[in-house]
This record gives C-alpha cells, sequence and structure tokens, in this order.
C-alpha cells in the first residue's frame, strides 16, 4: 500500500471551505481513481490555516496516475483559498488497521 500526505496552508478564514471542497469535490474524484482506497483529513487545532491530507492507494502507480491525470484539476479547485501550493510526501505504508473512524467532531 502507498499514501499520499498533502500538506495544505489555507487564506485566513478558508480552512472549513477548503475542507468542504476536498469532502464534497475532491473525494468524488478520488473515488473513481484507479487503485485509490481511502481518505483521512485531519484540521489542525493549533494551526487553524493548516490541513493535512492522506489519501492511501493500492500502489504507488495508481497514486502517480491520480497526480498525472487529476491533481492539477483539485489544485485548481482549491488554489483562490491556499497560501502557497500544497506540499506533496509520498510512503510506503508499513503498517495500517482500520478502525472505522466516523467523520466530524467527537460526541
Amino acid at each position: 500500500m502507498f499514501t499520499r500526505l498533502v500538506e495544505i496552508n489555507t487564506k485566513y478564514g478558508k480552512t472549513r471551505e477548503v475542507a468542504d471542497i476536498i469532502q464534497q469535490k475532491v473525494l468524488p474524484i478520488l473515488n473513481k481513481q484507479q487503485g485509490f482506497i481511502d481518505e483521512i483529513m485531519l484540521l489542525s487545532t493549533t494551526e487553524l490555516n493548516r490541513i493535512v491530507a492522506l489519501s492511501f492507494w493500492k500502489t504507488a502507480e495508481d497514486a502517480e496516475l491520480y497526480r498525472r491525470e487529476q491533481f492539477l484539476k483539485v489544485e485548481e479547485l482549491l488554489k483562490p483559498m491556499l497560501e502557497v501550493a500544497p506540499k506533496i510526501h509520498t510512503f510506503d505504508v508499513d503498517l495500517f488497521t482500520t478502525h472505522k473512524i466516523a467523520m466530524g467532531k467527537a460526541a
């Protein structure tokens, strides 16, 4: 398994809007991609303009295909709300457990 970690720094006050766009517009794109497994989006509680998104892929080749064919479109969707271009890091997944974590705040 392979993961892409994307660091996003939004403009002031745009974090929720970016997170909503990722959920409503980007996730459907990801779900259609060959080899896509899952997405986790983290909103920082200390750096209020920071989002970290992790996408999980069957192979590095699947993630690379997404990067070549779709990521530029995704970046263009978000660009007006970002301070700088997203930073992307890639990793081989060494351990993965599924916990079925629900979206949103804990009760």
